[in-house]
């Protein structure tokens, strides 16, 4: 056979991944906050995108089209795989959308309440549902940090040189409190003698929160005690010998610190008065409430799942301004940039309708497996992985992931993380299904929660209780399990409840 060149022709499939439809499948990934995030910036981007206030109407004028709300939606709609197997990816290219669905002008629980349609349409801002405006001026004002707490403590009582020591200490004092700098690689890097950075040291030590600046716990704990005038030689060898209390070694602690029973009781009792960790009243990171993506009600005919429609924007294509911008006299590129925005506007519009019709899809389906759980609780949670989900709704097991990643329900028993529900499971000892392991882990901490002191429950007693309750477990997972809620061993829970009763 003869070697050369040669032209040939072949016939083959593939699936085409246009930057768009990358885009739309990371849509899907974004929670509702994200996205408003998102869009924002594609407004700037696009002069024929415009949105539409929360408590605006929609308008029926031809001027405006393609409004996008969250509507209630049924698992029957369309999701991004559908887009993807049909290969629908361009500028322009529709995405099943029924515009003259009633999708389009259903508004979410928050619209309504907004509206006053709902018996507790309370302002989430503090105002009424007569449609006050919240009063800003009651909201209270940012609280310092820890770091700036001390800093203006040490500008009343430092100057100079003592000040530069004081700020550079300051600055390296964790969030709970304690100094994490080592004092003679600081006298070092500043070039100042060692006694001079614990001189310092010293006074902070007398700054408030009293206990700030120590550098273990015992010092931290002594601190107090010199305030609250209690740190006599009894506290000090208490104090030194931390691991014994923690241990519950109480008659060596007694030998050591030479009082008896009832001194070492009010000892303790002293001890649990003080704070730890004094500066976590300054913590600088606070808490984020969590917005839910999705409410899910329970209604007459079962489950209401919707979109929470305050946090997602009314996105709508301005086809009278193109049509003004398209009239006017205009150079071949100025037409294709204009054409390129239309195409990019309507692609948006379609890309976030598909969005929640994937997400209400996916998140009808978690509500139907793990119906138990809203109806009684986390002990009825099912054994569920991304797979099943898939399998049941027709998408691919990727779609599913990026669906409930970073997304959160809002249900009559909580907040509660998509990805929550999806948990491993154990087989049951009469061998039909299995328990998810959140629901063994809600058993284990009741059980552990009722025990009495004089009874504690052992992790063989808790395999025995578990399987009489139908749960097939090892004595290493309900071990596992245990110390993954932050729950110490027997032991450990008898000598904690021997020091409670000590210091009651």
């Amino acid at each position: 056979m003869a070697l050369g060149p040669r032209l040939d022709i072949r016939q083959s499939q593939s699936l085409v991944m246009t930057p768009q439809l990358q885009q739309a499948i990371k849509l899907l990934a974004l929670s509702n906050l994200e996205i408003d995030a998102f869009v924002a910036g594609e407004l700037e981007k696009n002069p024929l995108l415009d949105t539409l206030p929360v408590e605006e109407t929609p308008r029926d004028a031809g001027g405006v089209d393609h409004i996008v709300e969250p509507p209630l939606l049924s698992a029957e709609t369309g999701g991004s795989d559908d887009l993807i197997a049909q290969g629908l990816g361009g500028a322009d290219s529709p995405l099943d959308v029924d515009h003259g669905a009633d999708t389009f002008i259903d508004d979410g629980p928050g619209d309504r309440m907004a509206g006053g349609g709902g018996s507790g349409s309370l302002d989430m801002l503090g105002g009424s549902a007569s449609g006050e405006a919240p009063d800003f001026d009651s909201f209270a004002n940012p609280e310092p940090s820890l770091q700036e707490h001390l800093m203006d403590q040490a500008r009343s009582a430092l100057s100079g040189m003592d000040l530069l020591i004081a700020a550079q200490l300051i600055g390296q004092i964790s969030e709970a409190g304690y100094l994490e700098a080592n004092l003679l690689e600081t006298a070092h890097a500043m070039g100042i003698a060692l006694f001079d950075v614990e001189r310092v040291l010293t006074v902070i030590h007398s700054f408030d929160p009293t206990g700030v600046g120590a550098r273990s716990l015992a010092e931290c704990l002594a601190l107090q005690a010199r305030e609250a005038d209690r740190y006599d030689p009894c506290i000090q060898r208490l104090l030194a010998n931390l691991d014994l209390l923690a241990r519950g070694a109480l008659p060596q602690l007694r030998r050591i610190c030479a009082v008896d029973e009832e001194d070492l009781a009010d000892m303790i009792r002293e001890l649990r008065g003080y704070d730890p960790k004094p500066g976590l009243r300054f913590a600088s990171d606070r808490a984020t409430p969590v917005t839910p993506d999705l409410f899910v009600t329970r209604t007459a005919a079962g489950w209401g799942i919707e979109v929470n429609s305050d946090t997602l924007p009314r996105v709508l294509v301005n086809r009278t301004y193109y049509v003004e911008l398209a009239s006017g006299a205009q150079d071949r590129a100025s037409k294709a940039w204009l054409a390129d925005c239309l195409a990019s506007a309507n692609w948006l519009v379609k890309a976030l309708d598909q969005r929640q019709k994937t997400i209400i899809k996916v998140a009808s389906e978690i509500v139907r497996q793990q119906e138990d759980f809203f109806r009684k609780g986390v002990a009825h949670l099912k054994p569920l992985t991304l797979k099943a989900v898939a399998d049941a709704i027709q998408m691919h097991e990727s779609t599913v992931s990026r669906v409930t990643s970073n997304k959160y329900l809002s249900c009559p028993r909580g907040f509660y993380e998509l990805k929550y529900f999806f948990t491993s499971g154990v087989a049951a000892s009469d061998g039909d299904g299995a328990v998810s392991a959140e629901a063994v882990k809600s058993h284990i901490k009741a059980l552990i929660a009722t025990e009495e002191a004089h009874a504690i429950l052992s992790d063989d007693t808790l395999v025995d209780l578990l399987r009489a309750k139908g749960m097939d477990i090892a004595r290493r997972t309900v071990a596992k399990y245990r110390e993954a809620m932050g729950i110490g061993s027997s032991v450990q829970r008898r000598r904690q409840k021997a020091l409670k009763g000590k210091a009651a």
